[in-house]
């Protein structure tokens, strides 16, 4: 079963990941990864920090010869800014009483991890559960993504809007004051030649560039009043094969699994397949999406196909053929650089302020590729799960034989 595991603190050493049960014979584009890893540390908004590091992925294991053995892949992404931090974050040296972090940010971690884990210092907490830890899971899913491609699958993601600026993600257009108006999640299709170039050259990763500067007005309206700001976040996968995912029991859902990955991320609050919440206020015929076989309307030989997508490319907790579309919210980063938030001190239960911490003002545009990633590791997952074997060219057989049937 396709598995991974990360390890490292922000202000560590770096980022340590195993990923266990991936196929041998998959070449790897090392390029590939790092280009995945620079757009996370891209966009506007982000802070002083992503001016230090320059992610790169040091693979330690399971690579040889520019493909994969089988053995367990592991790899390592150096922590240029522990220069700075080297005596706080040593492993030995005690910490003084005088740096210990006794006051939690509203929104954070904090709170409930010192109060789990009976800790005296907030950064403990801090340290392994800030977003630095998305570095690690995009580089996972940019090698879920190279094997994927093997079979024609393509991901892409973008930024639906910033603190309310942006697009309504149904209609393709500004949102307005009815927050249900349209339905249908398929009108974005960021696979569109013309969107994905506007994302690509957008320091947003918006699709439409005409809202590029009225967002980035916004955004530096709340640097100066030293808030943070959340958004809208889509991803998608088109060449999906029918069948992924199972309605058999509820821990085999497509989109259950994907929901868990996509939630699992730091600072995602709601996440949406297809039509989302929408649904809710449909009727069944406008709702559900009709099936039809032959040829599509450009008369091209398609087999079975949808012309429209309110399911969100998943049906009864499995692959359908269609774009597979995730929806997810942000919520805006806890550390804030004004003392707004009321807060405590943990040892003596005085009223305080939230702690400042070096943080970004905005970090949607860098989230989208963590959801992308996110998505890819939970359609390898199910993939290898359909089609599994020990090395590529089995898995190619297995998966020629099923579409033959």
């Amino acid at each position: 079963m396709l598995r991974f595991l990360t390890a490292g603190e922000s202000h560590g050493k770096g980022l340590v990941t195993i990923i266990d049960n991936f196929p041998a014979g998959v070449k790897i584009d090392e390029d590939f990864i790092n280009e995945k890893l620079k757009i996370r540390q891209s966009g506007y908004g982000r802070g002083a920090r992503q001016k230090i590091e320059t992610d790169k992925i040091e693979f330690l294991s399971g690579v040889r010869g520019g493909f994969t053995t089988g053995s367990p892949i592991s790899f390592f992404i150096k922590n240029k800014d522990y220069d700075n931090w080297r005596d706080r974050m040593d492993a030995y040296k005690p910490v003084p009483e005088e740096s210990k972090i006794h006051t939690p940010r509203p929104g954070h971690a904090d709170f409930a991890g010192s109060i789990k884990f009976g800790l005296d210092d907030i950064r403990n907490v801090l340290e392994r559960s800030s977003a630095r830890e998305t570095a690690s899971r995009v580089a996972v899913g940019a090698i879920c993504q190279i094997f994927l491609k093997n079979f024609g699958i393509e991901f892409a993601s973008a930024v639906l809007s910033i603190g309310g600026v942006g697009i309504d993600k149904s209609r393709g257009s500004e949102l307005n004051s009815d927050p249900l108006a349209g339905y249908s999640a398929s009108v974005i299709d960021l696979f569109d030649p013309s969107i994905r170039r506007n994302i690509e050259n957008s320091e947003l990763r918006m699709p439409y560039s005409y809202l590029e500067e009225k967002t980035k007005a916004y955004i530096d309206k709340m640097k100066a009043e030293g808030d943070t700001v959340g958004g809208l976040i889509t991803a998608q996968v088109k060449g999906v094969p029918v069948g992924l995912g199972s309605f058999t029991q509820w821990d085999e859902k497509l989109d259950a699994h994907i929901s868990m990955s996509v939630m699992s991320i730091q600072a995602i609050k709601s996440v949406e397949i297809g039509a989302g919440v929408k649904s809710a206020y449909l009727k069944g015929s406008e709702c559900h999406d009709s099936i039809y076989c032959g040829n599509s309307k450009n008369g091209a030989a398609t087999g079975f196909f949808r012309k429209t997508d309110n399911a969100g490319g998943i049906e009864g907790g499995m692959s359908n053929g269609e774009i597979i579309s995730v929806t997810c919210a942000m919520k805006p980063i806890p550390t804030l650089m004004k003392p707004y938030l009321d807060t405590v001190d943990l040892n003596t239960c005085e009223p305080k302020k939230a702690f400042l911490e070096r943080s970004d003002v905005c970090a949607v545009p860098a989230a989208s590729i963590v959801v992308e990633s996110a998505l890819a590791f939970s359609i390898c997952y199910f993939f290898l799960k359909k089609f599994g074997g020990d090395g590529l060219a089995e898995i190619k057989r297995n998966y020629e034989g099923y579409l033959k049937k």
